[in-house]
This record gives structure tokens, sequence and C-alpha cells, in this order.
């Protein structure tokens, strides 16, 4: 497996509507292993294709029960709305309260092609819709209130 780099606020790629994956294989498996890899080595819970260079709609979520990799993802129902503290991994050290649903169910493929789906609520809701958004090019700063940001310790920076 590779580390990838995360591209960062301003990278056009970020704002780029997904295309869609027409061939799942082994190339693409290994893509979400790394993508997993450098998710994990950021500390993040999901990561989308695009914050990697690459505008493909694939994402990873792992959010500590289980590791989801999600080709293709639609969310077919939304439930009830919650507002929650959010961050990202391209935009280090930045959070802010988004207003999300509750619960929903997303349907998509495996790393095999197989169709599934996942309802989900809580944190793993969360995550899933702010990673889909990233494939239609939204980020969460464009609706985020009370948006803060992390000041790095002088050492951190030397």
């Amino acid at each position: 497996m590779a580390l990838l780099e995360i591209k960062k606020a301003g990278d056009p790629v970020l704002k780029k509507i997904c295309a869609p994956v027409d061939k799942i294989d082994k190339r693409l498996r290994k893509f979400l292993d790394d993508m997993a890899e450098t998710m994990y080595k950021h500390e993040g819970v999901g990561i989308a294709a695009p914050q990697v260079g690459i505008p493909i709609r694939a994402i990873v979520v792992d959010v500590g029960k289980k590791r989801f990799d999600i080709i293709n993802p639609v969310i077919t129902e939304r439930v009830g709305t919650i507002v929650d503290s959010e961050g990202c991994l391209s935009f280090p050290g930045v959070y802010g309260e988004v207003e999300r649903a509750e619960k929903v169910r997303v349907e998509y493929m495996n790393r095999y092609g197989k169709r599934k789906f996942i309802e989900a609520e809580g944190l793993l809701a969360r995550c899933l819709q702010h990673e889909v958004d990233h494939l239609d090019g939204h980020l969460f700063i464009e609706v985020a209130k009370n948006i803060t940001a992390e000041k790095k310790n002088r050492s951190d920076n030397e």
C-alpha cells in the first residue's frame, strides 16, 4: 500500500463532479486500500477519491466498527436532521457545525462489484453524507456554521 497526497482547500479537483466508476478491478481495489491507508495515517474516518486527486465516485469510510469501500454511492433515503461538528482531511484543523440527515440509506457497489446498501445513523450517517458530497464537488466548509480553526503549536511548524 502507499500513502497518497491529500488535496487541500483551493485545489480544483475538490470542486469537480466525479465520474462513475465503470470498471472494478485489482487496480481499483489497490487504490481503495491506498485511500484507506492515507485516511488512517491522517486519523480520518472517511476519504473520497477526489481528496487524493482522482475524480471518481469512490469513498472509504471507517468510523471504528467496520471499513466500507463504497463505489458509485447513491443516498436513496434521508430521515430527520441533526447538527453536529465536522472536520475534513482537506481542511486540516478546521471544524464547523453542519446540519445533516440523522439517518440515511446508501446504495453502492462494494470492492468486488456486488450491489449493497447501508442503513446508517449517527457518525456513520454523517460521514457517508460528507464523503458523498465530495463526489459532487460540495465541501462542508460551504455550509458549516460556527467555523473554528485549531492553532498549531509553534513546535508543530518547525
